[in-house]
């Protein structure tokens, strides 16, 4: 941003890109300094564009920049994601840029709605994953061969938007098992830190029971799964990731009936 007396941004349809009734905020390198006198100008803009007849009014900000994508949010553009390299920065280097835009039917900022909306826009949103144990009832539990890792890992995955987790963990057991098994209390929750390419999530583990003869039942989703494994939990280690390790091992010290919770596979007390 530029001082006061900085010339307005200009505001430029997207017709070239193939898109009508979009319209691009372009300039915003010259907005003002006070976030306020931007805001008015930026307002300005945005209204101008939806009485010219657009729909969707965007802009793409560097992600470096959080001052510029506050004055944004405040005129109701919503992010809508990271596009990485999109941009050039001054010394000639690509740097990332966030996408933001506002329709003409989102609420006026200010209105009912439109606070939630920049909530479920802006909040972060830990993934959610579930799994499940299930054991062969002679002390051995299931482990699943995966074709898109080296370790293993207890049946399960990443639940669906808007899908309860009992409901997830069905449906990836149907999928990836071709069972439709009972899904039991919840033996654990687990905080799991950024790992690898994986940002962090929230790990909840049901008990399945005792099914001893899920193997021979099971029809493999052959493109994720090589194999499934009954395992003793002392032979677990030499096939799991550390994090998982832990969390099993904390598995096999539950009391019975008792939810634990966890932070990367290690008990949390007080």
């Amino acid at each position: 941003m530029t001082s006061p007396e900085a010339p307005d941004p200009a505001l430029a349809a997207a017709a070239a890109d193939g898109v009508p009734g979009v319209a691009r905020l372009v300039g915003l390198d010259q907005l003002p300094t006070d976030e306020w006198a931007a805001v008015e100008i930026v307002a300005a803009l945005v209204d101008r564009a939806f009485a010219a007849g657009n729909h969707r009014v965007e802009a793409e900000v560097p992600s470096a920049e959080p001052a510029l994508q506050r004055v944004l949010r405040r005129v109701g553009l919503r992010p809508e994601g990271m596009a990485r390299g999109r941009a050039t920065g001054p010394d000639g280097i690509p740097v990332d840029v966030v996408r933001m835009a506002r329709l003409r039917d989102d609420p006026e900022p200010g209105e009912p709605g439109a606070f939630l909306g920049m909530l479920n826009a802006t909040l972060p949103r830990k993934r959610v994953i579930v799994q499940g144990v299930a054991d062969d009832g002679a002390g051995r539990f299931l482990l699943c061969e995966l074709t898109y890792k080296a370790h293993w890992d207890l049946p399960g995955g990443v639940a669906e938007p808007a899908e309860s987790p009992v409901t997830s963990l069905r449906r990836e057991l149907r999928e990836e098992l071709g069972l439709d098994l009972p899904v039991g209390e919840l033996i654990a929750v687990d905080w799991l830190p950024p790992y690898k390419q994986w940002e962090d999530a929230v790990l909840l583990v049901f008990d399945l029971g005792s099914v001893p003869d899920l193997i021979e039942r099971a029809v493999l989703q052959p493109t994720e799964l090589r194999a499934v494994h009954w395992t003793r939990p002392e032979q677990a280690g030499d096939h799991v990731a550390p994090y998982v390790a832990r969390l099993l091992d904390a598995l096999a010290d539950r009391s019975p009936g008792r939810c634990l919770f966890l932070e990367d596979g290690l008990p949390r007390c007080g």
